[in-house]
């Protein structure tokens, strides 16, 4: 009699335990990347009555139920918050605690701090790799804090090379109009400073010859040039291809000396031919223009913007219109789990048997993918929690039914006495 009692109990406390978890799930309904928590009961040792082995057992109860974190796949949404990311597929951001515990999270609603600090909402560093000195993301290194270059002043990057790509009209005639054509090209000098050179071609009198002239506007020079600042021909053969000066000499070197803004001098190398061997300018029976051009200097830019790209790049967009990668999250993949426990702020945390974490580039080793300006929603179903309530409400208010029905059997024992 008083077994019924005590396994009523047990059961009591289990469904509370149930119910407690159902709560918990339905309150994160919309935090980011939470993954909903699933209850297991199981049952206690179990008693033999009678002489048979086992032919009447009469079991304790239930014990206290196990919770198991389901890391199902979280419905992914669109955002507007420029540093917001959603993983699709396994894999956890990786984040470094306030006392520099390694925690994880799938929770990718990112934010920078007063310092460039790439945070989570609740102050988290996250992990990843910064670009180094040569202007690459080196993903082989370890992982570290990512910081931004936030309120920086990129420096300007004189112009070292140019290019262009053009048509000359095969149909010009020298001392005409269509014989001779100019086409602008801006460069920048070391202090980010923009000159804009004109090219210029003539028709020659010999079939299939042109030549050139590269010029500066006086007032970017000390002294007013009296030549142009490079000079020479260029030939094509019957079908319109460049032919001289040939691939073996595939640049011309324009030097600037002398700059009125005090700059360095400037030694420019205008590429002719592209990297793949290529000739840029070609002489068709069509009006001669420009379809290209490409230098690689810039201008000095404020930093305007920091975005969170797909794949997990840091984008930073500045005021001259350049987009760099500044740096690159690490996702780790964690084979078992479901051995992680959750420690609040969306973060979770390895236990002694979490298997070690496989870090690497989103995308690759069976890591997810980085999906940019998207948030994972709550894996917490609405329906199926209330049905869950539901269930466990009416086990609960069995059990306590065998309680008052032990306590009336009870009360009938002890009245046989009287």
């Amino acid at each position: 009699m008083f077994t019924a009692f005590s396994t009523a109990l047990s059961a009591l406390s289990a469904d509370m335990t149930a119910v407690d978890v159902v709560g918990n799930n339905l309150a994160n309904l919309n935090t980011p990347g939470y993954k909903a928590s699933s209850v297991s009961f199981r049952d206690l040792v179990t008693e033999s009555i009678g002489a048979g082995l086992g032919e009447t057992q009469v079991g304790f109860g239930t014990g206290q139920p196990f919770t198991t974190r389901e890391f199902n796949q979280g419905a992914i949404q669109s955002s507007t918050g420029l540093l917001d990311g959603a993983i699709e597929g396994d894999g956890f951001f990786v984040l470094s605690g306030s006392q520099g515990q390694m925690l994880y999270t799938r929770a990718g609603n990112f934010q920078v701090d007063s310092s460039g600090n790439l945070t989570t909402m609740t102050g988290e560093d996250v992990q990843g790799w910064m670009q180094g000195a040569d202007g690459t993301v080196n993903s082989a290194g370890p992982i570290g804090n990512i910081v931004v270059p936030v309120g920086t002043v990129k420096p300007p990057i004189a112009t070292q090379n140019f290019s262009m790509s053009l048509n000359l009209d095969s149909n010009a005639v020298n001392g005409q109009d269509s014989g001779t054509f100019s086409t602008p090209m801006q460069v920048y000098d070391s202090l980010g400073n923009q000159h804009t050179l004109t090219v210029t071609f003539t028709m020659s009198t010999t079939p299939n010859q042109w030549t050139y002239a590269v010029t500066i506007p006086a007032a970017d020079m000390k002294t007013a040039p009296t030549v142009p600042l490079a000079t020479g021909t260029i030939a094509f053969n019957a079908s319109g291809t460049l032919i001289t000066p040939p691939s073996t000499t595939p640049s011309v070197t324009v030097p600037i000396t002398g700059l009125a803004d005090g700059a360095k001098d400037m030694s420019l190398n205008w590429s002719l031919y592209d990297s793949a061997g290529a000739p840029t300018l070609t002489q068709f029976a069509q009006t001669s223009a420009v379809s290209a051009n490409a230098q690689d200097g810039s201008a000095a830019a404020s930093l305007t913007s920091i975005g969170l790209a797909d794949g997990g790049s840091i984008l930073a967009q500045y005021s001259n219109g350049q987009q760099l990668v500044v740096a690159q999250l690490a996702l780790a993949n964690v084979r078992n789990s479901s051995s992680l426990i959750a420690v609040g702020n969306n973060n979770f945390q390895g236990t002694a048997v979490t298997a070690l974490p496989a870090i690497g580039v989103p995308g690759t080793g069976g890591r997810g993918t980085v999906e940019g300006g998207a948030i994972e929603s709550s894996t917490v179903d609405i329906a199926t929690e209330f049905t869950n309530l539901i269930i466990y409400q009416r086990a609960y208010e069995a059990n306590a039914r065998v309680v008052t029905a032990v306590d009336e059997l009870s009360q009938d024992t002890i009245n046989l006495k009287r």
